[in-house]
C-alpha cells in the first residue's frame, strides 16, 4: 500500500505540472483544468488509501461538503465575481493551514519550527483574504484605508511575532503558539487594509502565493511529499504572477503594502478648468459604421456593467456587416484579478485570437480610426507618461490617446481607483458616452443593426 500511494502522489504531481502548464494557454486551458482534477483525485485516493475506519468516514465526509461547496460555487458565482471568489477559496487554503497547525502543536508535534511555518503564512493568507474578499465584495469601501501610526503598528505586530516565534520553537509553549496565531490574523489583515482597488490584481497574486506556501509549510509538517510539491508550485506561481504584475504597474511591492496609490495621489485641477466633449450612442455608431480600424479596451467597468455580451455582439456586426478590423487590447492589470478581463471575453465567446496584451498591441493605436474604452480608467490615462507629479507615474498604459477618435464609456467624470483624474477625458479627440456600460453599447448595438 506504501508503493501504491507514492505512485499515486508521483502522478498526481506530473498532472498537477502539466495542468499549471497547460493553462498558459486559451487552447489548452480546458484540457489544463481536466489534468489538474485528476490530479487532485489522485492525491485523495492515495491518502485514504492508508486511513482506517472511522477516519476514512470522516475525510469522505468532509471531502463531500467541499464538493458540494465547490460544485455549488461554479454553477452560482457570477464570472465577474470571481475575484472575490478566489479570494475565499485563497481564505479557505490559509484557514485550513492554520486548523492543520493548531491540531499539530496540541498532540504535541516535534516539528515546532514547520507548524510555526504554516501557522504565520497560512494565517497571513486567511485574514488577508478575508478583507479583500469584503472589499471585491463592496462589503467594506475598495478605497484604502489608513489611520495614523499605521505603519508602526504593523512593524510592531510583525516584530512581536518574529519573537514569539522564536520563543515557541525553543520552548513549544501551546499558549504562546495560540497568542501568536491570534497576532498574525490580526496582522495579516491590518496588512491589506491599506491597499485599494486598483492593487487587487497583485494582492490577489499574493494572497494565492501565501496559501501555497502556507501549504508547503503544512506538508513538511506531516512528512507529505505531494503538499510540499504542489503548495511550492502553488506558492512559486503566485509570487511570480504578483512579480509580473507588480512590473506591469512599474511599482515596487514595499509602495503596493503601504497603500501608495491613495497616500500620493491628488486631484488633477483640469476637471475644474477643462470641459469634456460628450456624445450619444448613435454618435457613436455612425463614426464607428465609416472605421476600418476598432480597438476595444475592457475595464472593470464593463465587468460589473456584465456588458461582455453586448460588447461581443458589436464586436461581430463591426466585423461582419461593416468588415472593420477589431481587436481587443488588455491590460495586464485590468480588473480586480489577473487574467479577469480574458476570462469574462472569453466567456462571451470572443475568440481569443482578437485579444492581445498591451506590449501586442500599443503600437497599433496610431493607426485606429476608433479607440473603444468600456469602463477602464487608470489604465489609458495619460498622467502616467507626463506628469512626474502622478501616483501613476511610471506605470505603462495602453495608448489609447493616439486615436484618431476615443469613445470613453463612464458613468461620469469620477476619477479611477487610483483617485487620480484623467487628462483623456478632455482631450480634443476623445468623446464621453456617459451611463451604463451595457445600456451604452447595447443602444449601439441597436444602431449599427439599422
Amino acid at each position: 500500500m506504501y508503493y501504491f500511494q507514492n505512485l499515486a502522489y508521483i502522478l498526481a504531481c506530473l498532472l498537477m505540472i502539466l495542468s499549471i502548464r497547460s493553462l498558459a494557454s486559451p487552447r489548452t486551458a480546458r484540457f489544463g483544468n481536466i489534468l489538474g482534477i485528476l490530479g487532485i483525485l489522485f492525491a485523495i485516493v492515495a491518502a485514504l488509501s492508508i486511513q482506517r475506519f472511522p477516519s476514512i468516514l470522516f475525510s469522505l465526509t468532509a471531502i463531500l461538503l467541499g464538493a458540494i461547496v465547490g460544485i455549488y460555487s461554479a454553477f452560482k458565482v457570477k464570472l465577474t465575481s470571481l475575484p472575490q471568489m478566489i479570494a475565499a477559496f485563497n481564505c479557505l487554503g490559509g484557514l485550513a493551514a492554520v486548523c492543520i497547525a493548531l491540531a499539530e502543536v496540541l498532540s504535541s508535534s516535534p516539528k515546532l519550527f514547520d507548524n510555526t511555518l504554516g501557522s504565520i503564512i497560512g494565517g497571513l493568507a486567511f485574514s488577508g483574504s478575508v478583507i479583500a474578499y469584503v472589499k471585491l465584495q463592496g462589503t467594506i469601501k475598495s478605497a484604502p484605508l489608513h489611520f495614523r501610526f499605521q505603519h508602526l503598528l504593523n512593524i510592531s505586530l510583525l516584530l512581536v511575532v518574529l519573537i514569539l516565534a522564536g520563543i515557541f520553537i525553543t520552548t513549544g509553549l501551546t499558549d504562546i503558539f495560540i497568542i501568536l496565531t491570534v497576532l498574525v490574523i490580526i496582522l495579516g489583515a491590518l496588512l491589506v487594509l491599506p491597499i485599494g482597488g486598483a492593487d487587487m490584481p497583485v494582492v490577489i497574486s499574493l494572497l494565492n502565493g501565501y496559501s501555497g506556501w502556507a501549504a508547503a509549510g503544512i506538508g513538511l509538517s506531516l512528512d507529505s511529499s505531494i503538499l510540499i510539491i504542489i503548495g511550492t508550485i502553488v506558492g512559486a506561481g503566485g509570487t511570480i504572477l504578483a512579480y509580473i504584475m507588480i512590473k506591469a504597474m512599474n511599482r515596487s511591492l514595499l509602495n503596493i503594502l503601504t497603500g501608495g496609490f491613495a497616500a500620493n495621489s491628488k486631484e488633477s485641477p483640469s476637471s475644474s478648468v477643462l470641459s469634456a466633449n460628450s456624445g450619444s450612442p448613435q454618435d457613436a455608431a455612425f463614426i464607428m459604421e465609416n472605421a476600418a480600424k476598432i480597438i476595444i479596451v475592457p475595464g472593470f467597468g464593463m465587468a460589473a456593467a456584465q456588458a461582455q455580451h453586448a460588447l461581443k455582439n458589436m464586436a461581430t456586426i463591426l466585423g461582419n456587416k461593416y468588415h472593420a478590423d477589431v481587436k481587443f487590447a488588455i491590460h495586464p492589470v485590468a480588473g480586480r484579478m489577473p487574467g479577469h478581463m480574458n476570462v469574462l471575453l472569453a466567456e462571451a465567446g470572443i475568440d481569443y485570437q482578437d485579444v492581445f496584451e498591451l506590449a501586442d498591441i500599443n503600437q497599433e493605436f496610431s493607426s485606429t480610426d476608433v479607440a473603444y474604452i468600456i469602463g477602464a480608467n487608470d489604465i489609458t490615462n495619460p498622467s502616467a507618461k507626463t506628469d512626474a507629479s502622478s501616483p501613476l507615474f511610471g506605470m505603462p498604459i495602453l495608448d489609447v490617446s493616439q486615436a484618431k477618435t476615443v469613445f470613453f464609456v463612464k458613468r461620469s467624470l469620477g476619477s479611477g481607483y487610483s483617485g487620480v483624474d484623467n487628462p483623456l477625458f478632455y482631450a480634443p479627440n476623445t468623446i464621453m458616452l456617459y451611463g451604463d456600460a451595457k445600456d451604452i453599447t447595447e443602444q449601439i448595438v441597436k444602431f449599427l443593426e439599422q
